[in-house]
């Protein structure tokens, strides 16, 4: 049935829910992976996407996302700041492009920035064009259609949106907004001329029915860069005591996700340090073929060195283009 499965994506077919749920129920797990990770090869080749982030803004959120730790609605230890001053983002970035990183995300709390703080959002990118020329990415919540295009005409080419979750599941998690405030969003951002990044967080209650249909929504709308983060339980916030998903389930999550979305850059995220080094070797072999490298939100992130290393042994190349279509 894998090998199947592998020929038909492969052929340019996709699988449905019902083949996924097999894929995940099978035994030969080491078989699967084979699969996922000649998937990856055929369609991507050995090409790598990295990228890093600053917290521009942080915490005081009004969302109640149950995941979260800059939530305003959650007692957590994380600390508070309005929008860095462009100064600093400036630095962060040029000394990221010194580091090869390709591109740059400038990321806020809250569910939208104001019309001001998107003008000070623009400027902070004019600036960082002049420094230096690592491409600009964006993560600043539901913004409007007039906010995106002032975004878009600063020179940010990315805009990331996470859907978090399944749609089945999202309810669950936050009722502050909705699955569909975020498609609106990612749908304006298309339409304004921004490649889109969207994916979520693993391992916070959901199945892996639930996995699969986020894989396949993401799979329906297109969209070609799926971060994969790896819930790292906040005290503080209701996900606070959520068990720890096993390796193996992240793992097959992975084999999953690049069955479904075979041309899309499947992101290590937030959380992999919780992998052990095996782990990350084996979700790299299987069909992770990029990364958030450097100091990650609000937890910690990776030693640039080291993760370059890494990607390197995995027999990817950091230094092809790997701008994405939609």
């Amino acid at each position: 049935m894998i090998e199947k499965l592998k020929q038909l994506v492969i052929e340019g077919g996709a699988i449905d829910e019902e083949q996924a749920l097999a894929l995940a129920q099978c035994s030969d797990k080491e078989a699967l992976y084979e699969a996922a990770h000649e998937i990856t090869r055929h369609f991507m080749g050995n090409k790598f996407d990295t990228c890093s982030i600053i917290n521009a803004k942080s915490g005081n959120c009004s969302e109640n996302c149950k995941w979260c730790a800059q939530s305003g609605h959650y007692s957590t230890k994380v600390t508070l700041y309005p929008l860095l001053p462009a100064g600093e983002c400036v630095r962060h970035a040029v000394h990221n492009r010194k580091q090869g990183i390709g591109r740059f995300a400038l990321v806020t709390s809250g569910k939208r920035l104001s019309d001001r703080e998107v003008g000070e959002v623009t400027e902070i990118v004019g600036k960082i064009k002049e420094a230096c020329d690592i491409k600009c990415c964006a993560s600043l919540g539901l913004l409007g259609r007039e906010q995106l295009r002032k975004l878009r005409e600063s020179g940010v080419e990315n805009y990331h949106c996470n859907i978090e979750t399944a749609p089945s599941y999202f309810r669950t998690l936050c009722t502050t907004h909705t699955i569909e405030q975020k498609m609106e969003t990612i749908s304006m951002a298309r339409e304004e001329g921004f490649r889109i990044c969207s994916g979520g967080i693993i391992g916070m209650g959901e199945t892996m029915e639930q996995r699969i249909e986020m894989a396949l929504f993401l799979q329906k709308e297109k969209v070609h860069s799926i971060p994969l983060n790896l819930l790292q339980a906040i005290p503080g916030t209701p996900l606070g005591d959520i068990p720890k998903l096993s390796e193996e389930e992240f793992l097959v999550t992975i084999a999953l996700f690049r069955f479904i979305n075979p041309q899309a850059y499947l992101r290590f995220s937030g959380g992999r340090a919780q992998l052990s080094r095996e782990a990350q070797q084996e979700a790299l072999y299987i069909g992770v073929n990029a990364a958030i490298i450097g100091d990650l939100l609000t937890t910690i992130g990776s030693q640039v060195d080291d993760d370059k290393e890494l990607f390197t042994a995995a027999g990817y190349s950091l230094t092809e283009e790997t701008d994405w279509v939609g």
